[in-house]
């Protein structure tokens, strides 16, 4: 069986992957370079409380990839020799005092709780005792330990090293056509002069989904989402969990302070919609320096190392296409993650798989379909 993956991000190749550990031919074709877009500009924030506002598909889906996060990072440094950073050491919710405010936090850690998610609500005391800095304008603090983070850079260059050992076939600067259809199947996929054939196609374009030539009517579309990020040096290990500013001051985007085990801590993200355009902008930037200082003071003397920008793949209605098409055989898709890429990567890739080889889902996947 020969499938071939459109997309050389994280769910494209986690799942390329997959497919190739079950005895799958494999190719790859990308547009530019592996990891290239959202996948390498990503937090790798595994966020399956924090990224949910309440129970739904989402949650659900969300919390059994968390769980299949540990022995997929496993399997991965096994088959690449390289550690991806997988830490579940929770995330620190933080709720600002401000004139609108309510009751954000304790009504999240409600709906946790009556789910038996673990959610604990923390008073400054104990704020302060784990690390963290306790402004005096913070008003609340959440705490999701089974919540945590993978360095989404690792874990792409552990795929590729991983794909290159199976003598998987990634092929780069790759622009497709158009799909090859017949008889209500798909049997390949269309580049300049050239005509690849195959047994099943994924879709794993991220962003660039709705731009592929020949894709049938689906369920939603997928459009770019900007985001900005800042890495900064700290000079030490900061002994935090991952932050997560709730509710800004004056009502600012949402921010996160992810720190790494090297010292640095990554700040994001900003969320614009500007079409494809990448570019960083001053206001951005600005607005993530000043929140995360606000949280934590002493950022003010960290060095700025890098600054980036990607396109998250936002869906129409929220919910991720995962699966095969309902009219065209052999078309499957694994796109539109928005701001859970990383974190859904492992279960995107299972469910993948099995729509591939026609198996048995162990998830319902009712509400993801194409």
């Amino acid at each position: 069986m020969h499938a071939v993956v459109l997309g050389a991000g994280i769910i494209g190749c986690a799942t390329a992957w997959r497919l190739a550990q079950a005895g799958v031919r494999v190719t790859v074709l990308e547009r530019t370079l592996p990891g290239a877009e959202a996948s390498s500009a990503a937090a790798g924030i595994l966020g399956a409380q924090t990224e949910n506002d309440g129970p739904g598909p989402l949650l659900d889906l969300s919390l059994a990839s968390r769980a299949l996060w540990p022995r997929f990072a496993h399997d991965l440094q096994a088959s690449s020799g390289i550690d991806v950073q997988h830490l579940a050491h929770g995330v620190l919710e933080v709720e600002w005092q401000h004139p609108e405010g309510g009751d954000l936090l304790p009504a999240r850690a409600a709906w946790m709780q009556a789910l038996g998610l673990r959610a604990e609500l923390l008073d400054a005391a104990q704020v302060h005792a784990m690390g963290a800095r306790v402004h005096r304008l913070m008003k609340r603090w959440l705490w999701l330990p089974d919540d945590g983070q993978v360095d989404p850079r690792l874990v792409m260059q552990a795929l590729v090293t991983a794909l290159a050992r199976l003598h998987v076939d990634i092929r780069t600067n790759a622009a497709v056509k158009g799909l090859e259809l017949a008889q209500g199947r798909v049997t390949g996929v269309r580049l300049a002069g050239e005509v690849v054939n195959a047994d099943a196609v994924v879709v794993a374009t991220g962003a660039w989904t709705d731009l592929l030539g020949d894709l049938p009517a689906r369920r939603t579309t997928v459009q770019p989402l900007h985001g900005q990020v800042v890495l900064l040096d700290c000079g030490a290990p900061p002994c935090l969990p991952t932050l997560m500013l709730r509710a800004g001051l004056d009502q600012a985007p949402l921010v996160y302070l992810v720190p790494r085990a090297d010292g640095r801590v990554l700040l994001g993200a900003t969320s614009d919609d500007q079409g494809f355009t990448k570019s960083a902008t001053v206001r951005g930037l600005m607005d993530l320096l000043s929140q995360a200082r606000a949280m934590l003071p002493e950022l003010a003397d960290a060095r700025v190392l890098d600054h980036w920008s990607g396109l998250r793949p936002r869906s129409g209605d929220g919910l991720p296409l995962l699966g095969a098409h309902r009219e065209v055989e052999g078309l499957i898709f694994a796109t539109g993650h928005h701001r859970n890429g990383i974190l859904l990567t492992p279960i995107s890739a299972d469910v993948t798989v099995n729509a591939v080889l026609g198996l048995r889902q162990r998830v319902d996947l009712t509400p993801f379909l194409p």
